[in-house]
């Protein structure tokens, strides 16, 4: 390859290098710029006033290399190493589940009944990547929030993520099984976006996702249910008097979720953009 390899070129070549695969094809002309504007540093506008501009011989070769890595599956996010949320930006590895925009549902769900809270004590169940602690303590100043995983590596990025957006002082993180480590606590909510894809739903994820994102933070059991029927459970213990869960579900889940929620109170969920029940808001039952 010459040095006279263009952007206009290279951004010609990488998408029909993507296309050539079915499952990138509807992204190609996009992720092609993307892996361009992260090899070259700059932004789109940047790329689309210079298409002239002729990159070096290490620019094209490193261009090469993450168009190779795109074609094996591996996620754009994962490359780029990082995903806009909530308005915020996230650091992200393959520690870590990428947060998705369906995700914000909940975070909406739990600041629209937080807001009005002095000083509500929140847990994240299942941080990953702190996604949805950090785009909560930073809606909701007076929040005092802890974070949970099970994986240490998750843990180290939700860090990052907190300092990153300047709410880490605000942010308690805590090493563990769902809410295992604290169910001598009391909160006034719990929020989690838990594992609760059934296994057999595992051949038709896309490529990325089945060989890419943290197998751990995908899938519940044989039945998707399965974390569910674990963390209800444990929140109903911690939730203090009149306290709130929220939590993420899958398509097809209400009823098999809503089984699990015998004597909780105002149960509500939430569609997302399809429609699709995505979030399920429980208010703690009546202490005895």
């Amino acid at each position: 390859m010459t040095p006279s390899w263009t952007i206009a070129a290279a951004r010609t070549f990488g998408a029909a290098q993507l296309a050539a695969d079915p499952e990138l094809q509807m992204r190609s002309q996009q992720d092609a710029a993307l892996l361009l504007q992260f090899v070259l540093g700059c932004t789109r506008a940047e790329l689309l006033a210079h298409p002239q501009r002729s990159l070096t011989p290490e620019e094209q070769q490193r261009y090469r290399t993450l168009l190779a890595e795109r074609l094996r599956g591996a996620p754009i996010q994962y490359i780029l190493g990082e995903q806009e949320f909530f308005g915020l930006p996230f650091f992200v590895t393959p520690a870590v589940l990428i947060p998705r925009p369906e995700t914000e549902h909940l975070v909406e769900a739990a600041i629209h009944h937080l807001r009005a809270h002095p000083a509500p004590r929140i847990v994240d169940v299942g941080t990953g990547s702190g996604a949805i602690a950090v785009a909560l303590a930073h809606a909701l100043p007076q929040a005092h929030v802890t974070a949970i995983d099970i994986s240490p590596a998750a843990l180290s990025v939700a860090r990052r993520n907190a300092e990153r957006n300047a709410v880490a002082t605000r942010i308690r993180w805590v090493e563990g099984d769902l809410l295992a480590p604290q169910l001598h606590e009391r909160f006034d909510a719990v929020v989690s976006n838990p594992p609760y894809i059934a296994e057999v739903e595992r051949a038709t994820l896309p490529r990325e996702v089945r060989e890419h994102e943290p197998a751990q933070a995908l899938f519940a059991g044989a039945t998707g249910l399965e974390v569910y029927a674990r963390l209800l459970p444990q929140a109903r213990t911690v939730l203090a008097p009149s306290g709130w869960l929220f939590a993420e579900i899958g398509a097809g889940q209400r009823a098999g979720v809503a089984a699990l929620l015998p004597g909780w109170r105002q149960i509500e969920f939430l569609p997302d953009l399809q429609g699709i029940p995505r979030v399920v808001c429980a208010q703690a039952p009546t202490q005895s």
